[in-house]
Parts: structure tokens; sequence; C-alpha cells
């Protein structure tokens, strides 16, 4: 079986020939019409240790790439599990439907979790293989655990899904002699099976060298034209390049949800930057609004927050999604009372 050549291709589909009964076999088979979308009103959850990972979390993710931004411990992983039914939330609601079908097409994701995993696709940060089991074979016992109870029609699936991530080749390997990039593109084969409406991927490019980077959001781009798909990261790379939407957490408060550029635009004009000397970094840290600094030359480049230009050896700069991710962090840092 392989891909067919100067086949037409709908949106959300994936067309391949079975060579056996040389039929077509769909990976995907949404509507063009279908537009899913999950409301999260309110989501909040506590440790037992007193640690409040979500605090009134409230989003509106619709069909496509949504990048959910956050440095490690913001409270992303807590969000993407309990959405994968993983984990309970203590208050608040979360739902998946499309906003043009009847209520009752809607899915209650924390009450209705047998019907949420039905639509789910999961690629978690870390995820375990047998040892000794080839990824064919891995894919086969996923799909099978997953419902596909069919012999032939799991293995056009298996074999689709191991073309379309380009791991076909190299289909006989032990999953455990995969390089990061290879298992992060087989942890995408089994998301998709059971043609899932939500798919959530947690830090899916930690340790990918850039090659297997750009790779891996080619998939994804191509995967998320017409089902949900939340991209969970601190690599701010990941969200500029893959994401039309986006929302940035922190200490699991919500600080900002909209579009990259909106976002830029927010800041523009605001963002001035200078070369300074080392010393000078503490100063700079407590008398002006630092919102990120790197390293140039072995000279620290500076990127301060003002209305107006702060000092003398400043210059206007574009900013970057970088600078809106620090900016956010910073500002509810700074409106934080300190506590006695």
């Amino acid at each position: 079986m392989g891909l067919a050549h100067g086949s037409t291709r709908s949106p959300g589909t994936a067309r391949v020939i079975d060579a056996d009964h040389k039929k077509p076999f769909r990976i995907f088979t949404h509507p063009i019409h279908i537009h899913m979308e999950l409301l999260i009103n309110g989501l909040s959850k506590t440790y037992g240790n007193g640690v409040k990972a979500l605090d009134n979390v409230s989003l509106t993710i619709p069909t496509g790439m949504f990048g959910l931004l956050g440095p490690n411990g913001a409270g992303k992983s807590t969000l993407m599990r309990i959405l994968a039914t993983l984990q309970e939330a203590d208050s608040g609601t979360a739902m998946l439907g499309d906003p043009g079908s009847e209520a009752g097409m809607t899915i209650d994701v924390l009450k209705d979790k047998e019907a949420v995993r039905k639509v789910l696709g999961y690629l978690p940060q870390e995820f375990g293989v047998y040892p000794r089991v080839s990824a064919y074979q891995m894919l086969d016992h996923i799909a099978m655990l997953k419902g596909v109870t069919n012999g032939g029609e799991r293995k056009s699936l298996v074999e689709a899904l191991l073309q379309k991530v380009n791991l076909w080749e190299y289909r006989k390997r032990r999953i455990a002699g995969f390089s990061g990039g290879m298992k992060q593109r087989f942890g995408i084969a089994q998301s998709l099976i059971g043609d899932p409406k939500l798919i959530i991927v947690d830090e899916p490019t930690a340790g990918l060298d850039p090659g297997e980077r750009n790779r891996f959001y080619n998939l994804l781009t191509e995967i998320g034209e017409n089902v949900v798909v939340i991209l969970s990261t601190h690599i701010v790379q990941d969200v500029q390049e893959l994401c039309s939407n986006m929302a940035i957490i922190d200490k699991g408060k919500l600080l900002y949800a909209g579009s990259p550029n909106d976002a830029l635009a927010g800041i523009k004009g605001h963002v001035w930057e200078k070369t300074i000397a080392k010393a000078e970094l503490e100063n700079y840290a407590t008398s002006h609004q630092l919102i990120s600094n790197k390293l140039v030359a072995g000279r620290p480049v500076i990127h301060v927050l003002s209305a107006q230009r702060p000092d003398e050896g400043f210059t206007p700069t574009d900013p970057t999604l970088e600078d809106v991710f620090f900016s956010s962090i910073a500002s509810e840092v700074n409106a934080t009372p300190a506590h006695a």
C-alpha cells in the first residue's frame, strides 16, 4: 500500500490505496463543513500541597493549531491532563463540539470522559514503549485497543499512518531504537487513530534537532487543518511557526489569549533595545521594566518595555513573540503583591 499519486485530496483527508483491495482508505473523515470548538470556562485546580495549578482559566479554542505558551510549571500540563481525561478539575467546565450543530452534539469534557476518549488524540510529554516491539506491531496493537477490530481495516490504517509520518521504511525497527524525532512522529501517528476531533500535544519538540523540529512542524500544520490541535510548549518558536491563535499562562493564570499578530501589535512601539556592560545588568533590571536579555559577543543586549524612550542609548526595535511572552510574565510578576 502507498500514497495515491495524482489523486485529488479534500482538506482533512489522507487518501491511500489498499494494494490488496484497490480501494481508497481515508485516515481522516471529517466533512469539510465541520468546525470544532473547545470552550473552557472557569477551570481551576489546586493540588493537595496548596499549589494552585489552574486559577479560573477561560479559553475559546477554535479549529486549527492553538498554542498554549508558558514557562515550566505554569500549569500547561495540568490543563492538558484535565482535557485528556487523566485528571480531575476542582471547578469549571469544558465543552467540545461544532458551534453550528445541535446542542446534543456537544461533549461535556469533564463529565463524559468515555465520549471524549473516542474523539481524542493525545501525545504526552513522555510516553513509554515496549522495548522489543516494532513500530508496525505497536501501532497495530494501539489501533486494536482503540476499537479498530477489523483486521483489513486496521492493516490499511496502520500502513497509511506510517506513510503519513514518514516512518514506513522503519516500520520493522524497534521503537526503542528510534531517534527523538522518530519517536515523536510515531506519537503523532498513534494520536491520529480513531479519527480524532481534538488532538493534544504536550511539549512535542523538546530535545529535537532543527531538522526534526521542521519535519514535525509540517506534520502538525497539515493535521490542524480540520480539527482542534492544542500545542502546549515553553518554546516560543513552536507557537510562532505553527499557531494562528495562542494563550500565555503562568502560575495557573491566563495572561493573554488571542492571535500572535494581535499580541505583537499590542506592544509595537513599546520595546526598546540597548547593549550594556555586564556590570550594569542588575541596575537596569531594577530601574526599568526589563523583559529579556541575551549575550551577544559577550555583552548583554537588553529589551525594555516602555511607552517612551527609557534613556540615552536605547533604540526602538520590532517586538518578537518572545518579547510578548516575557513582558506578559514580567507584568504579572510586577502586579503580584509581595508576601510578608
